[in-house]
């Protein structure tokens, strides 16, 4: 996703590729890394077992804790570009391509339930050698943080939550529609990925045409690997099970939630304030499914103040 800041440094380097004829793939790989370099981010890969894993991390290490940022269902590492900004001049980032997403391996019979992805990202962060850090995930990514927090407690410094999955105990026209077989979030032809992105985003950040219609053509090319991750993880919003498990969490957790979501309702965050203990709720006007993407400052500003006072508390 574009930021605004480089806007005026990526429009000319499109302009230039679009004067000399280059693809819609060479402009979308050189406007990526713009905006993996505006953040201090840069590419690299892992092999973990049978899987090849992509990720980002800071292009200049520094003394800082280190925060590890989990994606939701369908989307990738470069959502969290545009929150990387207001953090990697103190804070050492890893956003991971969860397997299934991305640049990582795809393999269709992995196991993609929210508890089984808790063990593959252990295990791609034993292998990053890293070992105790603060999280954040969004939507599916939320539900696997929370998780994480609760089976991995020594190793999760602060929980940062954005509209997380897990709990579902308020509806929004996005189930009815998934029942009608009408699923917004897994793009199967032109025209959908623009659906998805006016579903899902209230304050949308401008992306241009070359770049969109990629990110189109990659998400329609997922769409086997999305649906299998999709039917793992569609049921645990109508159990227990996560909710009796987050309940266990016993570090800092902050709920951040768009009021404006469409997809899971800004309401059951009161739920997940009740069940993790201590934990506190920040719900933002205006905005949708990704306040890290449509409100990426004051959703930095969030987590640097909660992890100053509680870190701070607890150390």
């Amino acid at each position: 996703m574009l930021q605004k800041s480089p806007f005026t440094a990526v429009f000319l380097v499109l302009s230039l590729l679009l004067v000399s004829a280059c693809s819609r793939h060479a402009i979308y790989e050189t406007a990526i890394n713009l905006e993996r370099s505006a953040a201090g981010l840069e590419a690299d890969n892992i092999t973990v077992g049978e899987l090849d894993i992509a990720y980002l991390r800071n292009s200049e290490a520094n003394n800082g804790d280190t925060i590890v940022l989990v994606h939701g269902f369908g989307a990738n590492k470069d959502n969290w570009t545009r929150i990387a900004r207001e953090l990697t001049d103190n804070f050492n980032v890893y956003a991971i391509d969860l397997p299934g997403h991305g640049e990582s391996s795809k393999p269709l019979d992995l196991g993609y339930s929210l508890e089984e992805q808790v063990s593959h990202l252990d295990r791609i962060l034993e292998a990053l050698g890293i070992n105790t850090m603060h999280m954040m995930g969004n939507s599916m990514g939320g539900g696997i943080t929370a998780l994480y927090a609760a089976t991995y407690p020594d190793k999760i410094k602060t929980a940062v939550l954005f509209d997380p999955a897990g709990i579902l105990d308020y509806e929004n026209e996005m189930v009815g529609m998934v029942l009608a077989g009408d699923n917004p979030l897994i793009p199967s032809k032109a025209g959908d990925f623009k659906r998805l992105m006016d579903f899902a985003m209230e304050e949308q950040p401008f992306v241009p045409w070359p770049i969109l219609s990629v990110m189109e053509e990659k998400a329609i090319a997922n769409q086997e690997v999305n649906k299998v991750i999709f039917a793992a993880i569609s049921e645990v919003g109508f159990t227990s099970d996560f909710r009796n498990t987050i309940k266990r969490i016993e570090v800092p957790v902050l709920i951040v939630w768009g009021k404006e979501d469409r997809i899971l309702d800004y309401r059951n965050g009161e739920a997940f304030l009740e069940a993790i203990p201590g934990a506190r709720l920040e719900i933002l006007e205006g905005i949708g499914h990704a306040p890290m993407i449509e409100a990426p400052e004051e959703s930095a500003r969030l987590f640097l103040e909660f992890a100053k006072t509680r870190t701070s508390k607890t150390g």
